[in-house]
Order: C-alpha cells, then structure tokens, then sequence
C-alpha cells in the first residue's frame, strides 16, 4: 500500500484540501488530481456511486498520485468494509454520536484482535493477493488507513470530550449542514447558537491535539483555515459553478 499523502499531510499540521464527487466519473477524479488537489472525497451517502464505481475511481486516483477518502452510506460496518475492499485509503464516516460508534468505526478500519474488519486475500488494496504477504499488508493498511469521524448532531458536540478519547481517529469532521437541521436551523450554520457551537468545537479538537475538518467553498475557505481546520474539502458543483459564473459573466473590458 503507497503512503497515505493526506495523512501525512496532517501529521505535519498543513491543510490539505479536497473535493467531493457524488456521481460515478473516473475521468473526474483524474482531473481533480492534475488540478493539483490533494485528495477526493467519494460520496456513497448522497451520490449515486456503487462499489464498483469506487473501485474504478480509486484507480483513478492512484495513477494520479492523489488520496482516496470514501463516504460510506452509513456508518455501519459492512458499508465502511465495502468502500475499503474498493482500494480507498480512508473514510469519513458520517453520523457518529458516540464514543461506542467512534470505536466502532475504528475497528471496522482497522485489522487486528476485536475488529470488525473482515480480512481476505485478493482484494484490490492487498494488490489482488500479488503483492506483500498478509501480515505485511494488515500493518501497512492500518498505517496508512485515514479515519474521519463526522460530528453533525447536536449530540455528537454534547459527548465530544469522550469522542476525542478514543484512539485511532485521525480527524473529527464537523458537518454544519445537519447540525444546522440538528440544532433547530435546517440549512442555516450562520446562526449564531450554530457557528457558536462549531466554533467551540473546533477549539476543543485543536485543545486535544486532535486534527479538526469542515466543508468550504470558494468564499469560506480563508475563515475555514482560520478556524484552524485542515481536513478541507468543497463540493464539485461549487467549483463548476464558480467557473461557469467567471466565463459567462467576465470582467468588462
């Protein structure tokens, strides 16, 4: 398994930025790659990608030399093992609450005594079963493996200080947009009780040494870094959106 760029660019405390794909298009990611971003996120929650569409995706990605992070479509264990057995090199995990689910997510990444990570031989990161031994490959995998816990319930921020005890999470993701809904203010994360609420734990992630991330786009990318945050990513319409903005309406002149 090649060395995990994103986690290492985080183990170095440097932003490293994204963007999410939610429809299946290999061709995509590849151009995300020589666009220079560091990593794609691939949606299975909100987008239409099968497991097939993440294997090939991920190929993508690694003839590009970028980092592969999936979204499983839940937090359940059999949907995080279906996205890793694709060849992703992590994954954020959407819906955790609880120092149970946050541990529970560990171990459905990671192999080893108590997890619940199925282990096979042939899979595509284990290069088909061509390449190192197994007891080389577990330990190379949980090596280079990103976990990324989402924090998106009002919930989730009450129960924080256990989440950020347990071992073996690499990045807490804040989700404004269901913790917007969670909190009374669907859509709405300006609210003040709300970027009241992200800004605390924020600053609480930061106070445990913990890597903090959140979504941004084109105009809150410079606040998202100030907030200290380094796992960054935006939304692929976001991108286009501000592209087709600057090439139908340019500059007079």
């Amino acid at each position: 398994m090649r060395p995990n760029r994103l986690k290492q660019k985080l183990a170095r405390d440097e932003p490293a930025l994204g963007c999410s794909v939610m429809f299946p298009a290999p061709q995509l990611v590849e151009m995300l790659g020589y666009a220079g971003f560091d990593w794609v996120l691939i949606d299975c929650e909100h987008g239409s990608i099968g497991p097939a569409d993440v294997e090939v995706m991920a190929m993508a990605a690694d003839a590009v030399g970028i980092t592969t992070i999936a979204r499983p479509k839940t937090n359940a264990p059999s949907d995080i093992q279906a996205v890793l057995d694709r060849g992703v090199m992590g994954v954020q995990v959407p819906h955790v609450n609880t120092a149970e689910e946050a541990r529970r997510t560990v171990a459905a990444v990671k192999f080893g005594a108590g997890a619940q990570r199925g282990l096979a031989a042939g899979t595509r990161p284990d290069r088909w079963g061509l390449g190192s031994r197994m007891p080389e490959f577990t330990q190379a995998a949980n090596a280079q493996s990103l976990v990324a816990v989402q924090l998106e319930h009002e919930l989730a921020l009450s129960n924080i200080a256990e989440l950020l005890a347990v071992d073996g999470i690499d990045v807490f993701f804040i989700g404004p947009s269901d913790l917007s809904q969670s909190m009374g203010f669907p859509g709405n994360p300006k609210a003040p009780v709300v970027d009241k609420a992200i800004d605390g734990a924020v600053a609480a992630i930061r106070a445990a040494g913990r890597a903090p991330g959140m979504p941004a786009s084109i105009e809150t990318l410079a606040e998202v870094k100030a907030r200290g945050c380094k796992y960054i990513y935006t939304h692929l319409p976001r991108l286009l959106g501000h592209g087709a903005s600057a090439f139908l309406n340019p500059p007079a002149g």
